[in-house]
């Protein structure tokens, strides 16, 4: 009985599935017309979504790598004279002394560095691009910023504690400074100090904007130098404007509570600079858990906003269905008076909207695909086509050729058989 009742079901679809294809066919130019929404609208879907996902990936990369143990913070420095002697009142700004207070009071610090950093004024040999900026850390900066070297290796803590003029290269200074020669023995002039290069950092991720406090850095074009050979060996012309050491790196064991530690760190500095607010901490902890938040709700507004394209599909479809009722009118009576029931005058309909949908919806992901990638290539954007933004454009787009369809085939089911005979 179960499969006469299949074989049944499969005789009365496959006759109306290819009457469908016939009736569309038989209106080509109308039929592509009715497509048009569906085919706009899952493009948009899937195009914003792309674009979405790879600038939030591009981010939460560069956080990642960022160190979700790590904390970080960044001295906010003011090249104002005015500013910096407001600020001055309260604070002295980010010292060596809060540096040693963090260390003697936040528990669960696995390993730490100071940092100063400063824009040379003078460099040998000449880069080819923007200039490298100067790194003072400790060796232990490696570990915290997962910086992995390609060549050579990162100075010692004895090379540290000797203000020892050696140096290591980002990628991008290496490239810069040296071209395709091997950095490694030679020496870089910076301002009036001679450093010999003992290593070359691997690539980094960055982005072009400001991060939650951290400010816009290439972090391939840099230069690493023992921390006590930036602060005694190198000139820096603002250092009256400049904090003692403007950033300090902590990495947390592993399991400890990184937002806890985060806000007891911003309790004992916000003791020690009376409330001056010339620091920024950074979380990336915080930072990820915060971004893929943003992400969500990014991804939900957009395919808000690119559903009123399928909205828009779907009324069109709708139009054209109610317009075919009307032309097919007789077909109609003369299916109902040889046996068709209303269900079979509804499957019909419906079938017709589903192959719109379906159609419309292959061609809008591709389309969106296209469309993400030639965004991506002509804007410099980094574009990620997901497997979910094309699953949920295409059942959207279906979805709603189905429900726009129900009206139409209703319409026509209800179509008394005599009076549709009748119709001219």
């Amino acid at each position: 009985m179960v499969a006469t009742r299949i074989t049944g079901t499969t005789s009365d679809f496959l006759p109306e599935l290819r009457l469908g294809f016939e009736n569309l066919r038989a209106h080509k130019l109308r039929s592509l017309l009715t497509m048009m929404g569906m085919i706009f609208g899952v493009a948009a879907v899937v195009a914003m979504l792309s674009i979405g996902a790879g600038a939030q990936q591009e981010v939460m990369a560069f956080i990642e790598q960022l160190g979700v143990r790590n904390l970080i913070v960044e001295a906010r420095e003011s090249t104002d004279y005015q500013v910096v002697q407001k600020v001055r009142q309260l604070s002295a700004g980010l010292t060596f002394r809060d540096y040693r207070v963090i260390e003697a009071n936040l528990e669960g610090i696995s390993a730490s560095s100071a940092r100063k950093r400063f824009t040379p004024s003078k460099l040998l040999p000449r880069p080819q691009s923007d200039p490298p900026v100067v790194y003072g850390v400790s060796p232990t900066y490696q570990r915290i910023a997962n910086l992995q070297l390609v060549n050579g290796r990162f100075f010692t803590e004895a090379e540290t504690n000797a203000a020892a003029p050696v140096a290591v290269l980002g990628e991008g200074a290496a490239a810069s400074l040296f071209g395709a020669d091997d950095p490694i023995g030679h020496h870089v002039k910076v301002n009036d100090q001679w450093f010999q290069v003992i290593g070359v950092g691997g690539p980094q991720l960055t982005v072009q904007a400001d991060v939650a406090g951290l400010p816009a850095q290439d972090r391939n074009n840099l230069i690493y130098v023992p921390l006590h050979a930036a602060i005694f060996r190198l000139e820096d012309i603002n250092s009256r404007y400049r904090d003692e050491i403007d950033g300090i790196y902590l990495q947390m064991r592993q399991g400890a509570d990184v937002p806890a530690a985060a806000a007891l760190l911003r309790g004992l500095l916000n003791v020690s600079h009376r409330g001056a607010a010339d620091f920024a901490i950074v979380s990336p902890a915080e930072l990820l858990a915060e971004q893929r938040r943003t992400q969500r709700i990014f991804e939900m507004v957009m395919v808000a906003i690119a559903s009123i394209s399928l909205l828009v599909g779907g009324i069109g479809i709708m139009n054209i269905m109610l317009a075919s009722v009307m032309e097919r009118t007789r077909e109609i009576g003369v299916r109902r008076a040889i046996g068709a029931k209303k269900r079979d005058i509804i499957r019909q309909f419906l079938i017709e909207t589903t192959i719109i949908s379906l159609a419309g919806g292959v061609m809008g992901v591709v389309v969106g695909v296209g469309l993400s990638q030639l965004i991506g290539y002509l804007a410099g954007w980094s574009t990620i086509v997901t497997t979910t933004s094309i699953v949920l454009a295409f059942f959207v787009s279906v979805g709603i050729g189905l429900v726009f369809g129900l009206y139409p085939a209703a319409r026509a089911a209800r179509l008394d058989p005599v009076k549709a005979l009748h119709y001219e």
